[in-house]
């Protein structure tokens, strides 16, 4: 099986930053896709932030120009820098990983269990 463990989440006042990290772990061969979605109170849950195993991301518009997803695939590890941080950001924060637990099986996707991001001044 895999695991993913999140941490990073935390109150902060509107314009700080936070980093967000999420490890996978477990009998894994290979990961692909990494990302983020989040969920607002009374909202959907979003797409925020995805990166290929090459380092190819892309992001949700409201979110260009403030964060940064990143990943390291040596540790399986993927990051969510965010800076500028508003209001409207608040949310859980949901990772997720598209793993491979043999060569010849296809990519699952795999969540986190969630981290708060508080923004309020």
């Amino acid at each position: 099986q895999v695991q993913l463990v999140e941490s990073g989440g935390g109150l902060v006042q509107p314009g700080g930053s936070l980093r967000l990290s999420c490890a996978a772990s477990g009998s894994i061969f290979r990961v692909d896709n990494m990302g983020w979605y989040r969920q607002a109170p009374g909202k959907q849950r979003e797409f925020v932030a995805r990166i290929t195993r090459a380092g190819v991301t892309s992001y949700t518009d409201s979110v260009k120009g403030r964060f940064t997803n990143s990943r390291d695939n040596a540790k399986n590890t993927v990051y969510l820098q965010m800076n500028n941080l508003k209001p409207e950001d608040t949310a859980v924060y949901y990772c997720y990983a598209m793993a491979a637990l043999t060569a010849t099986m296809t990519s699952q996707t795999y969540w986190g269990q969630g981290t708060q991001v508080t923004v309020s001044s």
